[in-house]
């Protein structure tokens, strides 16, 4: 466990620098959280929105690591009418991003990934040659110029054929850069799965393995993984949208033809709220100190800092919106975990925040 937090805190150093110039630009002093004044207004709150059929899923609020709320809402499967529940497993979406990043930050202390090493190291077989230039430590911070793999191939791609992490790269491999290597900044998801296949190829595990057994099962989160969507998963939430190419606010429709059969170290597991508890408490067990990422690296594009305080990733895509706020004024936690679309999820966590006086990200 010592050597999962020491990786951990190496990972999000650049994080905590970036936080730090943030926290100088809040609006000032704010009062003391109340509690019981907090749990409240979340639970009249919450109530409300369930009510409108506006949030569908798990709320927990947690102070100094404990949980002080948590509640279900809506349902976990519209057509047979089952309810959520506290243990019910929603999709994460771009959150197990963290997790791609925890696993890299392990290869490093362990010494086999150099985060200034080329990608085309590890994978000489890379198609676009002038993507291997790029180092893990650009691909990780998004300023590789690796795009993205939902293009032309992923819609005519039967979403049942992708389940692996070489299928994710057949999506994207041969695709050009947006940009030269570290010259800008710009959300990837084909990034972070080729640090999946990075992951892969040093470690010999699948990607999926490699989580399991050195994330999930150090820190007991025995609700979490990358659940196939054609698989017999007991208590995990079916994704609900209202989106269409032509509207937004349509009917609400099961998600499951407009996502991968598995997802990928971009995104895509499931977990429950309880088990990110687990990993906010890790994340939040050492005092981050150690300079593996250099302070000057910008932070990842997906990954928000309060103006005052706190730390936050959040994920969504249609039917999934998933959101973790941690390191809150008062010892705070706040895990969102909706199966509707955005920002379904991202606005309790923000509204939590405006009660403790911080500035939407």
């Amino acid at each position: 466990m010592r050597k999962f937090a020491f990786a951990v805190c190496i990972l999000l150093l650049c994080s905590l620098a970036q936080s730090q110039s943030l926290r100088n630009q809040g609006s000032g002093p704010h009062a003391p959280v109340n509690q019981s004044e907090l749990v409240a207004k979340l639970r009249s709150h919450m109530d409300e929105l369930s009510r409108k059929d506006e949030f569908s899923g798990v709320v927990l609020l947690a102070k100094d690591g404990v949980p002080v709320f948590e509640q279900a809402y809506g349902l976990a499967n519209r057509e047979y009418n089952v309810p959520n529940n506290i243990e019910t497993k929603f999709n994460l979406g771009s959150i197990n991003k963290l997790f791609t990043r925890i696993a890299i930050g392990q290869l490093v202390i362990e010494g086999k990934v150099g985060l200034d090493d080329p990608m085309g190291k590890y994978l000489p077989d890379y198609p676009n040659k002038e993507a291997q230039k790029a180092t893990i430590r650009q691909i990780a911070m998004m300023r590789s110029g690796i795009g993205d793999f939902f293009g032309a191939k992923f819609r005519d791609t039967p979403k049942d054929r992708i389940r692996t992490i070489a299928d994710f790269m057949a999506l994207l491999a041969a695709e050009p850069l947006a940009f030269e290597p570290g010259t800008k900044e710009a959300y990837s998801n084909g990034g972070f799965v080729v640090l999946g296949a990075v992951i892969e190829k040093v470690s010999g595990q699948s990607y999926y393995d490699y989580v399991r057994e050195h994330i999930c099962k150090r820190l007991g989160m025995e609700s979490t993984d990358f659940y196939e969507a054609d698989g017999m998963t007991s208590n995990l939430a079916t994704g609900y949208t209202s989106q269409t190419e032509d509207d937004d606010h349509g009917p609400r429709r099961n998600n499951i033809y407009t996502r991968p059969a598995r997802g990928s170290s971009a995104g895509g597991g499931y977990s429950t709220a309880r088990d990110l508890l687990k990993l906010a408490n890790a994340l939040e067990a050492r005092k981050l100190t150690n300079p593996v990422f250099a302070p000057d690296v910008p932070k990842p594009a997906d990954m928000p800092f309060a103006a005052l305080r706190g730390t936050g990733i959040a994920g969504g895509a249609p039917g999934i919106n998933a959101d973790m706020e941690s390191s809150l004024p008062g010892g705070y936690t706040v895990i969102v975990l909706s199966n509707y679309d955005p920002p379904s999820a991202t606005k309790v966590a923000r509204q939590v925040r405006e009660w403790m006086g911080l500035r939407e990200y």
